[in-house]
């Protein structure tokens, strides 16, 4: 070792019990050339998860669970409860009969329905029902609670902020008195109110930052793209892509999570983009395929209707569909906006 080896290294040691480290030795793995996430992209294939779903309702019921969730973990982050660094996604099942219990969170939430019909979700005294491709809104600290009075099984997809609230130490929970809420308004009042381009005179919003109206069906945005597709130009990175937007603002429906819906048509073979943004697709209809890109190499995921992937910061991603296909997908991209670190790149 040389002497100014040997110095250094004495210097680490020495200064180490006063909780002091040297930034020359790890600047370029805090200040890297471009994003380099520990996430890999996943796919999780809705025909092999459904039997453990089917497995958990038999094993634990969703009183007792609070929530029901089977939790899809990002392979490189695994024990982190985890789909990207800042985002977490789960499947949750509702059996007919159940109820699972009102309580509220600091987190915000989006549930996503995958499979079923007639389940409801409950946000401060107004029911909404869900069908599938329906998106729903759980605004943070507002009381919520799922039940279903259908007679057949509901799963939808949970998307929340958890390891972004996590990591600026900002969670609080608080469980309800009663298992379910009164019901205060009638269904469909929230979306009367804001969802037809107008807004009370007075009166400001209810959830603060969060969007309004709390349930976006899917026959409105499904009309939307197909008409588009019928009737505007094809963008050939995306196909036919609408954002979510909070009627108040015009901004992403949550602070902390952006939603969107896109259509492919058929013979769609598109060209790669990457953003800084990690983003999470459920695929609502139709079959495709996604091609990605990223430091470790090149996977390809062949999707079909109910399936789930995750698409890590700054990794090319690439859609094509033969027979056309409906994806949605959320990110945390309303954070990066704030914080002005957003970037995309959209490859020729």
């Amino acid at each position: 070792m040389t002497n100014t080896a040997a110095l250094r290294q004495q210097l680490y040691q020495d200064m180490s019990p006063l909780n002091l480290t040297p930034l020359w030795e790890v600047l370029h793995a805090l200040v890297p050339p471009q994003p380099s996430s520990p996430c890999v992209p996943a796919l999780w294939k809705y025909e092999q998860i459904k039997p453990f779903l089917k497995r958990a309702g038999e094993a634990i019921t969703a009183g007792e669970a609070v929530r029901r969730v089977l939790i899809l973990e990002n392979p490189a982050l695994r024990g982190q409860s985890a789909v990207t660094q800042s985002l977490y996604a789960g499947l949750q099942l509702i059996l007919p009969g159940e109820i699972a219990p009102s309580h509220r969170h600091t987190q915000s939430a989006l549930r996503f329905i995958v499979e079923g019909a007639g389940a409801y979700t409950a946000v401060d005294g107004e029911r909404t029902t869900m069908h599938p491709g329906d998106f729903i809104i759980t605004p943070s600290w507002t009381w919520h609670d799922h039940g279903n009075e259908a007679t057949e099984p509901v799963v939808w997809l949970d998307g929340l902020d958890i390891p972004m609230v996590r990591f600026f130490d900002a969670g609080f929970a608080q469980n309800d008195t009663a298992k379910s809420q009164t019901v205060a308004r009638a269904e469909g009042s929230s979306f009367a109110r804001y969802g037809h381009n107008m807004a009370p005179v007075r009166g400001d919003a209810p959830f603060g930052a969060t969007s309004p109206i709390f349930s976006y069906p899917y026959e409105r945005s499904r009309e939307a793209l197909y008409q588009l597709e019928r009737d505007a130009a094809m963008d050939p990175w995306d196909g036919v892509k609408l954002r979510y937007i909070n009627p108040a603002t015009g901004g992403s429906p949550m602070p902390t999570m952006a939603t969107f819906m896109q259509r492919l048509p058929a013979r769609f073979d598109g060209k790669a983009c990457r953003q800084t943004d990690g983003a999470v697709y459920s695929v609502v209809e139709g079959a495709g395929t996604a091609y990605i890109e990223g430091p470790a190499g090149s996977v390809r995921f062949d999707f079909e209707a109910r399936d789930h992937f995750v698409v890590p910061s700054w990794h090319a991603l690439r859609l094509a569909s033969i027979a056309g296909c409906v994806l949605f997908s959320y990110s945390d991209r309303p954070v990066h906006q704030a914080l002005g670190i957003h970037q995309e790149e959209r490859i020729p």
